[in-house]
């Protein structure tokens, strides 16, 4: 009996450690690490914090794979929610470039910031035309200027393009991109194959986006519900109060063959 009961602590000895073991989180990548640091960093704004519960910046980045050696280009940045973020995550061991339609950005002046002065601003040479009847952008062929970039993203910008600028986009893309670089896009979802009309013009539909991007040479590598949201009815224009901050969106990520 004396044997039996010694087995039995040493089983339930084992057994307490390994639930220990499997309760300790596992330590944060040092990209994510940086991440959280940027998120805390005083050159964001209240406004912009706030948003962080919403756009879920540290898991929308892991799911598309970017870690802190990487290349990247934010295309569009807008006034640059994301690239202070991503800029202070790759400063030590990546690289982080933005281009096209960066106006907001540098006329905010965020790139002349301290810690920022590393980004850098791609010289792309787009031809840019809008269409006064439906409010779409189109853009003509044209070059990123690298070649040797591990990862490209957009976040919630394909929807202002029509069929042409979006290929030319996604065609600029692919040849920026190393064999094996990944392509990360986030927009506002449209019901698939729902006509245009007034209230989801800053709509797109996800399955057309996946049909256009691999067109362009790209392969699906998956697709993320982080900001999926039932109660948004696709059908009201993403600015109205009942749906800003809350509209649902499509997070997908793509890989250019080889490598």
């Amino acid at each position: 009996m004396r044997y039996l009961a010694m087995i039995l602590i040493s089983i339930l000895g084992i057994a307490s450690v390994a639930a220990q073991q499997a309760a300790e989180p596992e330590p944060e990548s040092p990209f994510v690490q940086s991440l959280r640091a940027a998120m805390q960093a005083d050159i964001r704004g209240e406004a912009e914090q706030e948003r962080d519960a919403n756009r879920l910046p540290v898991e929308t980045l892991e799911f598309f794979g970017i870690d802190e050696t990487m290349h990247v280009v934010e295309l569009i940045p807008g006034a640059g929610w994301y690239t202070k973020l991503l800029a202070p995550a790759l400063r030590e061991n990546g690289k982080l470039y933005v281009g096209l339609g960066t106006g907001r950005l540098e006329a905010s002046g965020l790139l002349d910031e301290p810690g920022f002065e590393q980004v850098d601003l791609l010289n792309i040479d787009a031809e840019f035309s809008q269409n006064p009847a439906n409010g779409l952008v189109t853009i003509g062929p044209f070059s990123l200027g690298v070649n040797d970039l591990d990862a490209a993203l957009t976040f919630r910008n394909v929807h202002n393009f029509d069929a042409v600028g979006r290929a030319n986009m996604n065609d600029a893309v692919f040849a920026a991109l190393k064999p094996g670089g990944l392509y990360g896009v986030v927009d506002h979802t449209r019901r698939h194959m729902e006509p245009a009309n007034s209230e989801n013009r800053r709509r797109a539909d996800p399955v057309l986006v996946i049909k256009e991007v691999q067109a362009a040479g790209f392969e699906l590598v998956d697709y993320a519900d982080l900001h999926f949201r039932p109660d948004d009815e696709l059908r009201y224009e993403v600015g109205r109060k009942s749906v800003t901050g809350n509209s649902d969106r499509f997070t997908l990520l793509f890989r250019k063959p080889g490598g």
